[in-house]
Order: structure tokens, then C-alpha cells, then sequence
């Protein structure tokens, strides 16, 4: 079977032509070119025209939609939402700005910006009987899993807004989610913790509630330094979106089916659960702990390009971005100034400093394009904030709830949109007949 690259004559539409010597036949399809990003060869009607079909673990090679959200150009180190730089957004703007322009595509005026800030802060309390449902975990129970199990269940509280072909319902689900999500996670850790839940208020912005929700308690007046809520409106901003990873395929694939938005971004949170996905900066922190000191960076460098060690640099390198994390640089900037207003000398964040400088000048990682990533830094933050290690992962579920109901209003809204129904290579035992029991 052959593959040849085309363009018809007086056409500027480029097309493939499968050549399949076995039956003799040709089949053409079409190449598609997006604003920005590499070609992209149409093969919907590949199986149906050849009988053949794409084997692609991974999805690396496989573009499972046609969305425009978000761009990331991981050779060049960019990322784009709705065409704006991750960095001026974060320097620029803020996360119920960021919000607002993945939702709807483009930045607010000052009266959608005030309408729609309004629409979320007056969605963030919960029903009060979701408060028992905290009350049926472990006080020791990951938060992670509690917040799989409450955000599901607001489908059982808010039947006025689970019907996926009313638009005015889609979008009061996307303001409640949106809207609860940080109410949920700072319940979530006040349970834990043994404190009473702390109800949201109306005069805060977004981070700064979430902040007080989360460290505010009765028995004295909660500070609020704007560097921290600046730096946690960023780390928002930052995780917002992110293309098709691992838990937006989630959500997308979930939402296919039909399934009410609630149990979709449930099943968002069940996927950024995994150490793969949402927990890197968790496993940052742990390493930086195994090296233990600044004069122990280089011994640590030196394993980690032994093959035979069983040591390797987290927060390095990408699975998208082959050049330095555009989001990275941001969260170094906001390190220093996180630690600075906190007076922390925290010894990780020296091992993180010398640990960033010999990588970068060290050819083994220039040559393999290893820079720091966002969770490089986002750890250390976390931390210095007071936010325990289990809630790492759940602030990263707040912030990218923006991008999942995103991702899931252009899927529904799109004429196209069908039921995901990936194909399998299978391997399997051919067809054969049952035996009985007594005769194997």
C-alpha cells in the first residue's frame, strides 16, 4: 500500500491518494490546513472506502476534533488562547477574563465582564444538603475523591440545568460549575482538616474567595495579601486550558454520549487524578526532597542521565512542549514574588533554582529540549501558600473546569459532533467453539 501527496490543477484543496496494490483501487482524501498547526489528512471515510482503519495508541498522530479554544505549537514553546499568548494573558488579564474568553471566544467589554462575574459569584454557594455528603468520607479520604463524588452528584441537585439541547440551560450549568467549583475544594480540605466549612462571599473576586474559603476560620480575621491572590488568580489562569489532554478528551468523550455537563467534569477530575496527568508537581516536590540540599544538585543531574539510576527529574520536559514551557516562566516570576511577601526561605526552592541552572546549561538536556515545566515551580508555590500536597491536583481540577465546559459547549454546539467510538486492533483468540466444562 502506497500514500502519494497531491494538488489538483487550478486547486489550491490538497488531497492523499491510498494506493492498495492487493485489491487495485485508489482512494483520495482530502488535506485540511486550521489557522495554525501542522496539515491534517481527513480520514472519516477512510474504513468505509477501504475497509481499513488507524492504529494509533496514544492518539499522537490522531485529531479527534476540530476545536478553537486553544493552540499549543510545542516545538516553538507557544500556547495560544483564542489566539492570545499564555504570558500576556497572565500578565495582562485575569482568570474571570481568561474564563470568559474560552467560553465565548472572545475578551469581555466592561459590561459583559461585570454581567458575567456577577452570573458566577452569585452561583458559588451549594444546596445545604450537599454539605452531609462530606460527612459520609473518611476525614483522611483523598480530596480527589470526594470531589469526583460531590461534583457528580450536583446533577442530583440541579435538574434545571442538565438538559444538553437548551442553550440557557447549557450555560447556567457552565456558570455553576465554574462557579462551585472552589467551594467544593475548600470544603473539601476544610472536612479534612476538621474545621467548619466556610460559606463563599459575594464582595470577593474568584481567587481571593477560594483563598478565604480555604484558610479563613471563625475564631479571627482572615488576611488577604493581594500577592497571594494575585499569584493564585495566575496559577488559575495558567491551567486553564490546555488542548486535548488526557482529561479534556475525558470530559469531550464523556459529553459525547449525552451525559448531563455535571457527570462530565466529574469524569474530568477522575482522569486528571492520575500521577501522569495532575499530579506532577506533587512528584516535583518529592523530588527536590530526595535531593535534599543546593550541593547535592549536581550528584542528582548526574543520575538522572544514568540509565541504569532509578532517579529521574520531575518537572522536566513535556509531552507536548519540546522547547522551555511558555507557562513556566510566569510561575518562576510569581515563585519569587510568592516567597518574597511570605519571607520563606524554603531550602527546595534553592535546589529548584540550581537544580533549573545546571539543566539548562547541561548539553545532555539542551540536546534532548528538557526544560522546566509549569509544575516545576507550581509545587513550590502551593506549598509556601499552605496548601497540603493531596490538594495540588484539586486546584489544578478548579482552574482547568474553565477549559473542560469550554471544550464541552463547542463539542455540543458543533452540527457535527457525534458519539466517540475509537476502533481496537485486535489480538485476540480467533473464533472458536464452546467447550463443556468436563471436556477441557
Amino acid at each position: 500500500m502506497t500514500m502519494t501527496a497531491s494538488t489538483k490543477p487550478g486547486s489550491n484543496a490538497a488531497s492523499v491518494t491510498l494506493d492498495d496494490p492487493a485489491s487495485g483501487k485508489s482512494n483520495t482524501f482530502p488535506v485540511l490546513e486550521g489557522t495554525l498547526g501542522p496539515k491534517v489528512i481527513d480520514i472519516r471515510k477512510l474504513y468505509g472506502d477501504t475497509g481499513y482503519f488507524t492504529y494509533d495508541p496514544g492518539y499522537m498522530s490522531t485529531g479527534s476534533c476540530e476545536s478553537k479554544i486553544t493552540f499549543i505549537d510545542g516545538d516553538e514553546g507557544v500556547l495560544l488562547h483564542r489566539g492570545y499568548p499564555i504570558d500576556e494573558l497572565a500578565d495582562h488579564s485575569d482568570f474571570m477574563e481568561v474564563a470568559y474568553l474560552l467560553l465565548h471566544g472572545e475578551l469581555p467589554t466592561e459590561v459583559q465582564s461585570r454581567e458575567f462575574e456577577h452570573a458566577i459569584t452569585y452561583h458559588t454557594m451549594v444546596h445545604e444538603q450537599l454539605r452531609r455528603f462530606y460527612d459520609g468520607f473518611r476525614r483522611d479520604a483523598h480530596p480527589m475523591a470526594v470531589m469526583c463524588g460531590v461534583t457528580g452528584a450536583l446533577a442530583a441537585f440541579y435538574h434545571d440545568s442538565t438538559d444538553i439541547t437548551d442553550e440557557r440551560q447549557r450555560e447556567i450549568a457552565t456558570h455553576r460549575l465554574i462557579a462551585k467549583m472552589p467551594t467544593l475544594a475548600a470544603m473539601a480540605y476544610k472536612y479534612s482538616v476538621g474545621q467548619p466549612f466556610v460559606y463563599p462571599r459575594n464582595d470577593l473576586g474568584y481567587a481571593e474567595n477560594f483563598l478565604n474559603m480555604m484558610f479563613s476560620v471563625p475564631a479571627e480575621p482572615y488576611r488577604m495579601s493581594p500577592t497571594l491572590s494575585k499569584a493564585m488568580d495566575k496559577i488559575f489562569i495558567l491551567h486553564a486550558d490546555h488542548e486535548q489532554n488526557a482529561s479534556t478528551s475525558t470530559v469531550r468523550l464523556a459529553g459525547s454520549s449525552g451525559a448531563n455537563p455535571f457527570a462530565c467534569i466529574a469524569a474530568g477530575i477522575a482522569s486528571l487524578w492520575g500521577p501522569a496527568h495532575g499530579g506532577a508537581n506533587e512528584a516535583v516536590l518529592k523530588m527536590l526532597g530526595e535531593i535534599g540540599s543546593k550541593d547535592k544538585v549536581g550528584e542528582a543531574v548526574k543520575m538522572a542521565k544514568d540509565k541504569s539510576s532509578h532517579f529521574r527529574l520531575m518537572g522536566f520536559g513535556h509531552r507536548v512542549y519540546k522547547n522551555y514551557d511558555p507557562r513556566a516562566k510566569v510561575m518562576q516570576k510569581t515563585c519569587y514574588e510568592v516567597l518574597g511577601e511570605l519571607g520563606v526561605k524554603d531550602p527546595l526552592l534553592d535546589v529548584a533554582m540550581e537544580l533549573e541552572r545546571i539543566a539548562l546549561q547541561d548539553e545532555y538536556f539542551v540536546e534532548r529540549k528538557l526544560y522546566p515545566n509549569v509544575d516545576f515551580y507550581s509545587g513550590i508555590i502551593l506549598k509556601a501558600m499552605g496548601f497540603p500536597v493531596s490538594m495540588f491536583t484539586v486546584l489544578f481540577a478548579v482552574a482547568r473546569t474553565v477549559g473542560w465546559v469550554a471544550q464541552w459547549k463547542e463539542m455540543i454546539e458543533d452540527p457535527a459532533y457525534k458519539i466517540g467510538r475509537p476502533r481496537q486492533l485486535y489480538t485476540g483468540a480467533p473464533k472458536r467453539s464452546f467447550v463443556p466444562v468436563e471436556k477441557r
